[in-house]
């Protein structure tokens, strides 16, 4: 019979349980699934949903005129995402605008009862 020798336990990179030793290398640790660089997909992270709407009309402008039909329609989707977030912002500013409206006429007619109470409370004393 064969005498084997036994092999040591051996972590395998998917088991939970093992995490790698790292040697001070804390800033560039990511989790498992992160295929990230570092750096953004995109140029359009710090731009505001107008510039948007202006930069993907553009190139989708650029893609038509160099004869890409199909990323020219993907600007333009994009385009229009944008649009919509655009008239929903304007809606949400309208919604406040007329609502702080409601509030300010509300305590308008408020103080307009108030000093009429006032007026009258004052009338009735007069008369005793």
């Amino acid at each position: 019979m064969r005498h084997r020798k036994t092999r040591g336990f051996r972590h395998s990179s998917n088991s939970r349980g093992f995490r790698p030793h790292r040697n001070g290398d804390e800033q560039n640790r990511r989790g498992p699934t992160s295929f990230s660089n570092g750096r953004s997909r995109n140029n359009f992270n710090n731009q505001s949903a107008e510039k948007l709407v202006e930069k993907y009309n553009t190139l989708a402008k650029e893609a038509l005129s160099s004869g890409d039909g199909i990323l020219s329609e993907n600007y333009l989707q994009h385009a229009d995402h944008f649009m919509r977030i655009i008239e929903i912002k304007n809606l949400g500013q309208n919604q406040n605008k007329t609502s702080n409206d409601n509030v300010v006429t509300k305590e308008a007619s408020e103080n307009s009862l108030n000093s009429d109470l006032t007026k009258k409370d004052s009338t009735i004393e007069e008369k005793k």
